[in-house]
């Protein structure tokens, strides 16, 4: 039941006053409360700030403007902001480009580049990784001073077509459009709104797959349910292109509203496979043969259900190779035959071992697998030939990707990233089992890497279970509690936060900041347990997971309450939100980037249900109970010391809408004691993320800023109270 009790407007200029102290030290634009009560399961929780997520309504539009501008004028006074910035910014020219999204079709190396002096990279092509460099596409071209950006790229088997993704402000919301590699021309037809990319090009390059979303307005709440996948054929006006998957053209398949159709090709395009995707884990699997993409009906056959526990596949002829957590928390591979599946009883062809396997991929005549720590990766090559293993040995530590250029071949990429080394690119030989450098590696050399320490450690949890935690920061440091310290985390979709190389973390590592990642659980890093004891019921593990994290820190003097700040983005908002609500104290400072902070009305926003599967819905009475615990929102009390928080949100963002981070500041001004300032930063030319580096280095700047000054480092004291 939902009650709306109003109060007249002279009350309303007043709700906030609450903490007189911290209003009577920052002039906040007013905000009014307006308290609606719903009633989740016998449980009344009251939220005075839902005309928010009216975020086309010109009020809410002023209420974010003024919010932002706000922000900006102390954001603009704060010492070492902008020195900071130009650090970032001097830090990227070091690399002289930086080349992404590599992949190799009929010879030619097609990849995303981006100069030092450009803000998002540009599609090039080579004859041979040796040949000569061809730009096929400048997305900023013509772009009126808009940040576009490619999405997302796909090139047909004998690399003469590439069908292109581009998106405006960072919504995601993207065009395809095909363009001819010989000519430089690109066809005529475009297709909007697409997010998910192509699913696959036909092997005979005259039509592709792809889903539509239903509306290019990222708040529009319906853009993803019960949305098409469809065949397109090159040179066709789209409206006469063929559905192949929906949960309504198939309702036998029992795909939700909620579910994302996509169809993808096998590597040998003998079969087509049609998937029921979410933010969850275990694949929902339909397979049949290639010759029925275009036929009257399509006959799917079930290959995967999510009870077999299968988070990725590759095909080899007729046999699937599957990765899965069926009866082995760190995961083991299995193959069975496509022709006639058996999931229940696939032959084990690498079983579960110490630590996690994380990775699969295939070439002509072997798998590759690598398996993780937690932190370090490893590598080996299955032949399909003697059906062995072996290791192949990597050039250092850290954490590596690997990815195939195709099926005809045993040569592929890995790349390899740490936290102290700038990443590298290298070229892998499977037959001979060995990694040279590519020639579309780009070397670097940063000041203050070789000063770098890393230290991987345990930190107890509240419930004993260590939580391992990477402390990385300058030798010089002095380890007396006077650093500042950042403190990272993330804690959800089982997703691991592996070693990587941030020159923005090298920034404040430069300024003796301590640098630490808090690997909890709801992650993967420890594999399918792990990602479980920190999921819908056993969520609050991760955020007191963090919570321990950061005592760890303070209790072995890296740093102190007033010195550490904490970091969520996107589902680690559910993290850092319920940590500097539960424990306002451990904390300094704190940093909500695009935060899910206001998880019981997650469900009303466009990305909501497709998260279901992750978190919960309060349409179950006990899921409901689980997330009212991870909404941050219903949890800010009146009169708390909180810290100094900076909320962060972009007004395209089409997975974490805006009303989050902006309700969450809002409780957050009004109810905090503390006299430390609660800020909004609302990015009107940014989403979830941007490729844009100017926006990027930009916001970045601003959060940490924000936090070192509010943490006191000496080169961002402001004057006036801190």
């Amino acid at each position: 039941m939902r009650s709306p009790v109003r109060f007249v407007p002279l009350l309303l200029l007043l709700v906030a006053a609450v903490s007189g102290n911290a209003l009577a030290q920052w002039s906040y634009p007013p905000t009014h409360a307006t308290p609606v009560t719903d009633t989740y399961f016998g449980v009344s929780v009251t939220d005075s700030y839902r005309w928010l997520e009216n975020v086309d309504d010109p009020g809410v539009r002023s209420w974010l403007k003024a919010q932002a501008d706000f922000t900006a004028g102390i954001l603009d006074r704060i010492p070492g902001r902008d020195s900071l910035l130009a650090d970032f910014v001097r830090l990227d020219a070091m690399k002289p480009a930086n080349i992404s999204s590599v992949t190799r079709k009929n010879g030619r190396y097609f990849y995303k580049k981006t100069l030092a002096s450009e803000r998002v990279g540009r599609l090039f092509y080579r004859e041979g990784i040796q040949g000569k460099e061809t730009l096929l596409f400048d997305p900023t071209a013509g772009a009126g001073g808009k940040s576009v950006s490619i999405s997302f790229y796909e090139v047909t088997e004998d690399g003469k077509k590439v069908a292109i993704g581009v998106a405006e402000e960072g919504s995601e919301s993207a065009t395809i459009r095909i363009l001819n590699v010989d000519t430089g021309r690109f066809y005529p037809e475009s297709i909007a709104p697409c997010w998910q990319g192509v699913g696959g090009w036909t092997k005979d390059g005259l039509g592709f797959t792809y889903n539509l979303m239903n509306s290019t307005d990222v708040h529009a709440i319906d853009r993803e349910l019960n949305t098409k996948t469809y065949y397109h054929a090159v040179g066709t006006d789209q409206k006469r292109d063929a559905e192949i998957l929906s949960a309504a053209r198939y309702p036998a398949l029992g795909m939700k509203p909620q579910d994302i159709p996509l169809v993808t090709f096998s590597a040998d395009f003998r079969w087509i496979f049609a998937i029921a995707a979410s933010v969850q884990n275990e694949l929902t699997l339909f397979v049949a043969p290639a010759g029925e993409l275009l036929g009257e009906r399509i006959a799917w056959r079930p290959l995967l259900k999510p009870d077999d526990g299968v988070v990725s596949f590759v095909t080899h002829g007729d046999e699937a190779y599957l990765l899965s957590h069926e009866g082995a928390a760190r995961y083991k591979i299995v193959a069975t035959s496509l022709l006639t599946p058996d999931v229940a009883g696939a032959a084990e062809i690498m079983p579960q071992g110490p630590t996690t396997i994380d990775g699969l991929v295939d070439m002509k005549d072997y798998l590759l697998a690598t398996t993780t720590d937690g932190i370090n990766n490893r590598l080996y090559r299955y032949a399909f030939a003697d059906r062995k293993w072996e290791e192949v040995a990597l050039p250092r530590k850290g954490t590596a990707l690997v990815s195939n250029f195709d099926i005809t071949s045993n040569d592929g990429q890995v790349i390899l990233s740490s936290w102290s080394k700038p990443t590298e690119r290298y070229e892998i030989d499977a037959a001979k089992g060995a990694l040279a450098l590519s020639a579309l590696n780009v070397p670097v050399t940063y000041p203050g890497t070789d000063d770098i320490v890393v230290e991987e450690v345990e930190a107890p949890g509240q419930d004993g279970t260590p939580v391992p935690l990477s402390i990385v920061y300058n030798r010089k440091l002095v380890r007396d509690g006077s650093a500042n310290c950042y403190l990272t985390g993330y804690g959800a979709y089982g997703i691991s936060n592996p070693p990587y190389f941030d020159l923005m973390n090298l920034g404040l590592v430069n300024r003796g900041v301590i640098v630490a990642t808090a690997h909890v659980r709801g992650g993967g890093e420890k594999g399918h347990d792990w990602y479980q004891a920190g999921y819908k019921a056993t969520k609050p593990n991760t955020w007191r997971d963090f919570i321990s994290c950061a005592e760890y820190l303070e209790r072995n003097r890296y740093s102190s309450p007033e010195k550490l700040f904490g970091e969520g983005t996107s589902a680690g908002g559910v993290l850092i939100g319920r940590a500097i609500t539960e424990r306002p104290d451990v904390f300094g400072a704190a940093i909500c980037n695009v935060p899910c902070a206001n998880m019981l009305r997650e469900e009303n926003s466009p990305n909501g249900p497709i998260n279901v599967p992750e978190f919960g819905t309060v349409k179950d009475s006990a899921e409901c109970r689980a997330v009212l615990e991870m909404d941050a929102l219903s949890h800010v009390r009146p009169g708390t010391r909180y810290p100094a928080v900076i909320c962060v949100g972009g007004l395209n963002d089409p997975r974490v809408i805006v009303w989050q981070p902006a309700k969450f500041a809002a409780a957050l001004q009004g109810a905090t004691s503390s006299g430390r300032p609660v800020l909004l930063q609302v990015n009107y030319d940014s989403g979830h993320f941007t490729e844009d580096k100017k926006v990027t280095f930009r916001n970045w700047a601003n959060m940490f800023s924000f936090c070192l000054w509010q943490t006191g480092h000496p080169q961002f004291k402001m004057a006036g109270p801190n």
